[in-house]
């Protein structure tokens, strides 16, 4: 085992871009604006976009989805049952400042097995927070598809 990983895949602005507009365009779509935050593997943001009816209350929290998906490497839905009162994780919403969030709309960016990044939306329900997440993570990976080509 060697003390350097050497083989480390880093999400970059261009890809965070494609990423944007597909979420924006799944937004549009289902009539919904939203607030789009990414970030690269150390949960730092990378790129926010507010479309114009977004809710000025949900940039913190996209932005937040975001840092906890990458930061966990897990989509934040998984925390809305143990992290409510009486689960086993309760109280961890107010840990790291408060930023982690505990319900859906904020997934892990995964490429070949290694989280790059995270995707939080918010504005929208919990489901259309995550649909629309979701359509950024798909086309990101029918970008890197093509590209391998």
């Amino acid at each position: 085992m060697g003390l350097l990983k050497r083989d480390c895949i880093q999400l970059t602005l261009s890809a965070a871009k494609i990423m944007i507009e597909a979420a924006e365009a799944k937004a549009r779509e289902i009539g919904v604006d939203m607030d789009i935050a990414i970030v690269d593997s150390g949960a730092n943001l990378l790129c926010f976009h507010r479309m114009d009816g977004a809710k000025i209350t949900s940039i913190d929290v996209a932005i937040n989805k975001a840092f906890t998906a990458a930061a966990t490497r897990l989509p934040t839905s998984e925390y809305s049952q143990v992290a409510g009162p009486g689960g086993k994780a309760f109280g961890i919403h107010v840990s790291n400042q408060g930023r982690f969030m505990i319900f859906g709309g904020g997934l892990p960016i995964v490429v070949e097995g290694q989280t790059i990044g995270g995707i939080g939306c918010s504005s929208g329900s919990v489901e259309q927070d995550t649909e629309v997440a979701q359509a950024g993570i798909d086309a990101l990976m029918s970008a890197l598809a093509k590209e391998r080509v």
